[in-house]
């Protein structure tokens, strides 16, 4: 399987979405980028408001984590930092808040707008070390995409 030819497919898929403006953009995104990266199996945006991040839409088993403070877990660390994480084993991980005990790796990509945090995409997987450097370039790409949108 070639995953980055997966990636551009997606890519354009969401481009797509995002110029049809529809009233879920955020939710059909979480959506598409569970259904087609196979190692995706936790997809949702965290948003910042009044100074801590609040969970937005989102694919996948429900969490508890409606509410994050900056500097707390890796989601606060990606909004205190503006950059990514790729966490490849979250058991090795001192600062992460655990939201199910199948998720072994996590990323968390920031969104930038204007330069200012405005919330983050944040993906799960039950797969240990499945991220590579194409997920953080696939997945960075997306976000610049969304962030006129938030």
């Amino acid at each position: 399987m070639d995953i980055k030819a997966d990636f551009e497919g997606v890519l354009a898929e969401i481009k797509e979405l995002v110029a049809q403006k529809p009233s879920d953009l955020h939710l059909q995104v979480c959506q598409i980028l569970k259904a087609k990266i196979y190692h995706y199996d936790w997809v949702g945006f965290y948003l910042l408001k009044d100074g801590l991040l609040q969970l937005g839409d989102y694919v996948g088993k429900p969490t508890d984590h409606t509410q994050i403070a900056i500097g707390k877990g890796v989601c606060g660390q990606v909004a205190e930092k503006k950059a990514t994480i790729i966490v490849q084993d979250v058991s090795q991980e001192d600062n992460y808040i655990a939201c199910s005990l199948d998720v072994q790796s996590e990323i968390v990509v920031p969104v930038l707008k204007n330069g200012d945090f405005v919330a983050e995409l944040d993906i799960d997987s039950h797969s240990p070390a499945p991220f590579t450097p194409n997920d953080q370039d696939f997945l960075e790409e997306v976000c610049e995409l969304l962030a006129p949108t938030f």
